[in-house]
């Protein structure tokens, strides 16, 4: 039985066989139904590749549908140049297959997208790629649907991530302002902004980056912090700050290893406060926790920050034709804008089903 549901699975990636299978379906957009005797998983990144690789290992095939036209295609096509792992390699590689033992502590965007290919082609993974999910709807069976096709499965795995769409906040006056405003995920590396001012909008991991990015261009960056964050340096005592993290978090309660990495945090980087980065009164693992928002692990920044290569202002209260007007009254002229405000999920634009959070 199991040969035969194989045997149907493989069929499904025979663009002959495939064409062939195009049975029932519905008049309006004339898509075709195809039956997956195995779970349906929607994503192509490190998730789902993890996940297909996983249930492959124990005889079971996965179908994998991939919006882009390669895997991992947000670390392809949205990432600056300079990113590297932010947390050290053993923390980040997937099930069944460890990082090349040459590889650094915190791998480069390209050993990061090469490990992922070399991961897919271990696993013979193949997924459907130009595959845009539009719905997933369960009456017994989950019909998820393409533009063009209807997959049918009784399994149904998200892997989409947190990060699919991208988050652009309806600043007043953004339509008038004159230069160019681009989303992280458009930004490759400051070459192009060399001697320009420049608004990073965001200080997580990325706007920091950025910044710091422009400042290597010669560019001169300043970097909107609209909330309070938790800074902490990339390491401690020789150690990733993560990895410590991990570590006490086996022995000792939350509060208590927040209030060490707290202690540690200032010993090495001082009181940020004076820098216009206020903490929050919650703990960076405590906040990450129950809000989700990730610590800022430093790569060199605040050090910019400090020599006032990298300026600091508040929220923004309006836009103008070349400048910008913050809340606390500050107007400054910019020649560009970059804005590190993150991402959203997409799922519940197509998931079309109640999700209740336990």
């Amino acid at each position: 039985m199991w040969f035969m549901e194989e045997v149907e699975f493989k069929k499904l990636h025979d663009p002959y066989l495939q064409s062939k299978m195009t049975t029932s379906t519905d008049t309006d957009t004339h898509s075709c139904r195809v039956w997956v005797p195995g779970p349906i998983i929607v994503g192509a990144g490190p998730s789902g590749l993890a996940v297909a690789a996983c249930l492959k290992n124990q005889g079971v095939l996965a179908m994998i549908l991939e919006r882009a036209n390669c895997i991992a295609s947000l670390w392809k096509f949205r990432t600056y140049d300079r990113l590297r792992l932010h947390l050290p390699k053993q923390f980040c590689q997937l099930p069944l297959m460890p990082f090349p033992a040459d590889f650094p502590t915190y791998p480069t965007k390209e050993q990061f997208i090469s490990y992922l290919e070399s991961y897919a082609e271990n696993f013979d993974l193949k997924p459907v790629f130009n595959a845009t999910v539009v719905s997933a709807e369960y009456d017994g069976l989950w019909r998820v649907k393409t533009k063009i096709t209807e997959y049918v499965s009784q399994w149904l795995i998200v892997a989409t991530g947190e990060n699919a769409a991208e988050v652009v906040p309806p600043f007043e006056g953004i339509n008038e302002f004159n230069g160019p405003i681009v989303h992280a995920s458009a930004y490759k590396s400051g070459e192009c902004f060399e001697h320009k001012s420049v608004l990073v909008v965001g200080c997580g991991n990325s706007g920091m980056e950025v910044c710091l990015d422009l400042c290597n261009y010669n560019a001169f960056p300043s970097l909107v912090v609209r909330d309070s964050l938790h800074v902490l340096p990339q390491e401690m005592f020789g150690i990733s700050t993560f990895g410590l993290s991990v570590w006490l978090l086996k022995w000792f309660p939350v509060r208590i290893v927040d209030q060490f990495l707290l202690f540690v945090s200032r010993i090495m980087i001082g009181d940020t406060s004076h820098l216009g980065l206020n903490r929050p009164k919650l703990g960076p693992i405590e906040l990450k926790n129950i809000y989700g928002k990730t610590p800022v692990l430093d790569v060199g920044t605040l050090a910019k920050i400090r020599s006032g290569d990298i300026k600091v202002y508040p929220k923004i209260k309006k836009l103008a034709c070349n400048s910008v007007e913050f809340v606390d009254g500050r107007i400054q002229k910019f020649d560009a804008i970059v804005l590190a405000t993150g991402y959203r999920s997409n799922v519940p634009s197509w998931l079309k089903v109640l999700i209740i959070y336990l």
